[in-house]
This record gives structure tokens, sequence and C-alpha cells, in this order.
């Protein structure tokens, strides 16, 4: 549960030391840190510290995973993985924050209704847009044929036709300016 500051109030732990053997359910809010062979359902939030393993799904509203889980997590509000999170299995979940180095393997269902069909563009606006991208491309085109080939170089990035190479993008033809924000040395 959540308190007036965003703290979470702990109701439950299993403790370093501790295994458990079987399904555990449980109201409020649970920290593992022992290892737990069995499914996992808590009513608000879990908490699975870097040295907890639960070899089992979980079920709750909001899952913050360090340790590792060799199941799924069915967690509707919320789930993230710290660094030193491992999840082996499916996450469910509306929101999914997953730290660097944090290690999951598995598919991720955001909840998205994906039954009902997007509206698709009509094709007059695909036309529009496509005409819109054609005379950008054409007036980037334009452009780097008059500076960059009177200057010779770009700034940031140096290509050129007399480099003989180009990096990145580059529109159409091989001109020596590259999409994006390039500017010639004036």
């Amino acid at each position: 549960m959540l308190g007036k500051r965003n703290e979470i109030r702990i109701t439950t732990i299993i403790g370093k030391d501790a295994e458990c053997n079987g399904d555990f359910t449980s109201s409020g809010t649970v920290r593992v840190d022992g290892k737990l062979n069995g499914d996992l359902t808590v009513s608000e939030t879990i908490i699975l510290g870097a040295t907890g393993v639960i070899n089992g799904d979980i079920t709750c509203k909001v899952a913050i995973i360090g340790g590792e889980i060799i199941g799924s997590i069915n967690a509707p509000e919320k789930t993230e993985l710290t660094s030193t999170a491992r999840v082996l299995g499916d996450i469910t979940t509306t929101t999914i924050v997953i730290d660097e180095h944090a290690v999951f393997q598995g598919s991720c269902n955001m909840n998205q209704d994906v039954s009902s069909k997007r509206a698709r563009p009509s094709s007059k606006a695909v036309r529009t847009g496509m005409k819109n991208a054609r005379a950008a491309i054409d007036e980037a085109l334009k452009e780097s044929d008059g500076t960059s080939r009177e200057e010779g170089q770009t700034t940031g990035q140096n290509v050129g036709q007399n480099a003989g190479q180009t990096t990145g993008q580059t529109v159409g033809r091989m001109t020596g300016q590259t999409v994006g924000q390039t500017y010639s040395k004036e």
C-alpha cells in the first residue's frame, strides 16, 4: 500500500534464508528475498529483492523485480525490472520499466486491445504525405548540390563526394549531404 509520500508498507517478508515450497497468497505488499517454489498471489505489490528467486507465476497489481523469476508475471498496473532482475517468462502489464542490464526473456503484453482495427488513413492523405516527402527530398538534394559541392565539407561529419564515401544515410544519391541536421561550412 502506498502512503502519503508514495512509500510502500510491506506487510509480509520472506527472508533471505527462507525457502517456501507451494503456492503462496497474501494481502497487502510482499517482499521476497528468499526462494519460493510455487505461484505467488498478492493483492497489492510484490517486491523481489536481488537475492530473491521465484519458480512460479506471479499475480499482483504492481511488481518490482530485482531477483530471478522463472514464470509469468501478471501485474495490471505496473511492472519494473531493476538492473539485477532476471525474468524468464511472459509479462502482462499496462506499464513496464526495464532498467539497463536487466534480463528479460519472454513476451510482453501491454494490455492493448489488438482486436479492434486502427482506422487506416485515406488514400488521398497517403498520396499527399508521399508528395510532401518527395518535395522535402528534392529540396534537400537541391540544397546539397548547391552548398556541399561548392564547400566540399559539412560540420560534424566529414562527408562529401571528394572524400569518396558517405557516413549515415544519404538522400537519393551520393551528394555529400546527410539526412538530419548537417550544416555546410561557410
